[in-house]
């Protein structure tokens, strides 16, 4: 038996390596929107993590903490079979600039023919966030830069001590 779907359940996925100001912009305005919505921690055989999936999940518990209907999940599938899974019907996904359009222009058409019943929501960023990626920030952690106006301080320690635990 399937999971009957709903709309008024979204999923947001990601690496989230580490969980920024940018994605907890997209979290708080998703929560506004739909009734519940999931952050789905993935993993990208791409790239190689600073924090591995659980210490990621819970970053990303400790700072959606102020959102009731938010909740985190660890999923290693891909990510349009995670939304099924846990009976969504829609995909969040922010936007950040036009390079960003194209990848997630493509991945949401490739996601529509995998499950046609899924469909993708996109947000843009706010103009604060558009420029804001992990990996920059792990870049700049990795160098000694500020990241205050980035990350919530939560994180922001965490990264910091990856850092120093790294060098």
């Amino acid at each position: 038996m399937t999971t009957p779907l709903t709309h008024r359940l979204a999923v947001y996925t990601g690496t989230f390596d580490p969980v920024h100001l940018g994605h907890l912009d997209i979290i708080g305005r998703g929560s506004s929107i739909f009734d519940r919505l999931i952050v789905g921690v993935g993993i990208n055989p791409d790239k190689q993590p600073f924090f591995d999936q659980s210490e990621r999940v819970e970053l990303v518990r400790a700072v959606i903490a102020p959102y009731a209907n938010v909740s985190v999940l660890p999923f290693t599938s891909l990510a349009v079979t995670f939304v099924r899974e846990v009976g969504a019907r829609v995909m969040l996904r922010g936007l950040r600039t036009t390079s960003d359009m194209e990848n997630e222009f493509t991945m949401s058409l490739m996601n529509l023919n995998l499950d046609p019943e899924i469909e993708t929501v996109f947000l843009m960023a706010k103009e604060a966030y558009s420029h804001v990626s992990s990996t920059l920030l792990r870049q700049i952690a990795t160098f000694g830069g500020n990241l205050e106006k980035f990350l919530p301080p939560t994180v922001q320690r965490a990264l910091e001590d990856r850092v120093r635990q790294r060098g």
